[in-house]
């Protein structure tokens, strides 16, 4: 039981920083921030919904948000919005559940089996939640610097060049936890949930045999004529 409360406890905490990587990477502005600053007066970053410059002096920050979602864009930005989104959504639900299914909060306690599941189904979620995120991260950080890497083949310079940022950086990190976490809930807490299922099988098997016994001692023990008269006892005292 310690072992189980223990790991419970572990893929809790990787599950709540790896949700809140994953949000914050997605809502920040910084997947792209450009590699020439000691050339610029100003730290520019790019996010997934606006781009921000950052004056160096005073640090006074100016934000352009983009263009509608129903506008055109590049079709890593589409892409990568999307499967942060998803990734969001599926770790959210993942830690809610895990929430739910630890061992202190008051919620079926009657019930162990239950919670066990309600923990592999948040692993399970917190797996799924982390193959989109680092796909995107990844996918977004190889396209920033492969384009990067192109134009420094072909001598182009542009006067601004972007490396990926410390937004991609959360992303693939809580991307890593999700898969952490999702790993010790669905492969750890399955052993226990077999031990407890065999446990739980024990217990009734015992009391069922118990009471079996029980019945026909009582049975075998007590004439049948005792138990008439106790009978007739019993309804006269009813009446």
């Amino acid at each position: 039981a310690g072992m189980r409360f223990f790991l419970q406890y572990v893929g809790c905490f990787f599950a709540f920083f790896s949700t809140g990587f994953l949000i914050a990477s997605t809502w920040t502005d910084c997947w792209m921030v450009n590699a020439d600053d000691s050339l610029e007066v100003s730290t520019k970053c790019r996010g997934l919904w606006w781009e921000c410059v950052t004056n160096v002096f005073d640090g006074i920050q100016t934000c352009d948000e983009y263009d509608s979602i129903f506008a055109e864009h590049p079709v890593k930005l589409v892409l990568t919005r999307a499967m942060m989104i998803t990734a969001d959504i599926l770790a959210g639900f993942g830690f809610l559940f895990l929430v739910l299914g630890l061992d202190c909060v008051k919620f079926l306690p009657d019930e162990p089996l239950i919670k066990l599941r309600i923990c592999l189904v948040s692993g399970v979620m917190l797996l799924i939640a982390g193959l989109p995120g680092i796909t995107g991260s990844v996918w977004y950080a190889v396209d920033v610097y492969v384009e990067r890497s192109s134009l420094v083949f072909h001598n182009v310079f542009l006067g601004i060049q972007y490396k990926f940022g410390w937004s991609c950086w959360l992303g693939m990190a809580g991307s890593l936890g999700c898969f952490l976490s999702g790993a010790l809930l669905t492969c750890c807490m399955y052993l226990f949930r077999e031990t407890s299922s065999g446990r739980l099988h024990s217990a009734y098997s015992l009391r069922k045999g118990y009471s079996l016994a029980g019945t026909i001692v009582t049975n075998v023990h007590l004439p049948s004529s005792q138990t008439a008269t106790a009978k007739m006892y019993a309804v006269d005292t009813r009446v």
